[in-house]
């Protein structure tokens, strides 16, 4: 692998560092960032500017609003944005169903929703997990029945991310239940606002309201809102997840956070009045996350040149996810451990802005705990790390 920069990729990477310089305000650089990503209002201005400037969605085809940048360009951009400490923006329709739309959707599909998922103006949650089927996708139950030019949909969706701002939901529905459980599935657009959608909130062990339950109460949806054929959904969210899962690596972000372990390190001190940057101990646990983020980093360029090459990517992808996700947990654990009773302290009302006195401790442990708790759901979402494994065993080495 060539890892030595051409005089064009350094050209480019120094463009891009001067428009985040430009566009990126610091009140969203300095925003803090608990779960997936800052508060909705702040993310919405950083989605416009990447909108306005043509950078918003890098992986799409430029007949949809892409930028036409190679694998180096698109991995040379999300490195500035984290160095710069640029938030997230929200995946699921610019990497989940935006692709899904503008590869397997209708030309009035295309016109109705990609402008609007490009914009930021049209934000998506994703109707996947079921109570009786998460990593289990195929077993899910929510049933749509056909009726005309509609389809009437019944049942209920769990740990939907943001499902309380969204706009739209992409939702996967059972409409043939006298096949194979993956032959019986489709791909269907919802309006969050259609009468009988119940939005129930789930407040998780960080203390703050990411996700929720979303029950549908005879859903009436027009039949325009399916993507693709009826009972072809199984294929179209192999599609979404291998998407998903590419991204979900989370390598720069990853490098974001060794980033600021090693600042909070050079300010946190042990008993000996020695900063812990200094500690043996603790410089070595840190290289060698160092050295383990470098492996994953160099797998997922190789998975991004295969699909720029126009390979279509696989179970393979697994792997991503997997060391991705465990990674930036071991990250989160050693951020409390370097904050040490700093991480005790509840910050909830910080977070949320309720309280108008310093939080206790140094700034920087005022989101480390949120992080870590809200960090054990990465191995869990985006298919749990145990199903992947097994994808891994059987798909790909053929056990």
């Amino acid at each position: 692998m060539q890892l030595k920069e051409s005089e064009a990729a350094q050209q480019f990477r120094a463009e891009v560092r001067r428009f985040i310089e430009d566009a990126l305000p610091e009140e969203i650089a300095n925003a803090p960032t608990v779960g997936v990503s800052i508060e909705k209002p702040l993310l919405k201005k950083w989605h416009r500017a990447l909108y306005e400037k043509g950078w918003v969605a890098p992986s799409w085809p430029e007949e949809h609003g892409g930028t036409g940048w190679d694998v180096t360009q698109k991995h040379i951009f999300q490195e500035e944005c984290a160095r710069a400490n640029a938030p997230r923006l929200m995946a699921f329709g610019l990497t989940m169903v935006g692709p899904v739309i503008y590869t397997f959707g209708n030309e009035a599909q295309k016109a109705r929703h990609l402008p609007g998922i490009l914009s930021g103006d049209v934000w998506w949650c994703q109707g996947y997990s079921e109570p009786g089927a998460g990593s289990d996708l195929a077993s899910l139950k929510t049933k749509a029945v056909r009726e005309g030019d509609h389809y009437i949909v019944n049942g209920q969706k769990i740990w939907t991310s943001y499902a309380h701002e969204a706009d739209w939901i992409f939702c996967l529905v059972r409409t043939d239940e006298n096949v194979k459980q993956q032959e019986g599935i489709s791909f269907l657009l919802i309006d969050m606002k259609s009468p009988g959608i119940e939005v129930r909130p789930i407040v998780t062990i960080d203390g703050l309201h990411h996700l929720n339950e979303v029950f549908f109460s005879d859903v009436k949806v027009p039949a325009e809102n399916l993507v693709g054929e009826e009972n072809k959904g199984w294929t179209y969210a192999k599609f979404l997840l291998a998407n998903e899962r590419t991204g979900i690596a989370g390598v720069p972000e990853s490098k974001r956070r060794i980033a600021q372990l090693k600042k909070m390190a050079g300010e946190e001190r042990d008993g000996d009045g020695k900063t812990l940057i200094e500690d043996e101990g603790f410089c070595r646990r840190l290289a060698e996350l160092e050295i383990e983020l470098s492996s994953l980093e160099f797998t997922n360029l190789r998975k991004l040149a295969e699909a720029a090459a126009g390979k279509t990517l696989g179970a393979e992808t697994s792997i991503l996810k997997v060391i991705g996700s465990e990674l930036a947990q071991k990250l989160q654990t050693l951020a409390v451990e370097l904050v040490a009773f700093y991480a005790q302290p509840f910050h909830r009302d910080q977070l949320l802005g309720l309280v108008s006195q310093a939080p206790v401790g140094p700034d920087h442990a005022v989101t480390v705990f949120s992080n870590y708790a809200f960090g054990r759901a990465t191995t869990i979402y985006g298919g749990s790390n145990e199903i992947q494994r097994g994808v891994l065993a059987k798909a790909v080495l053929g056990l």
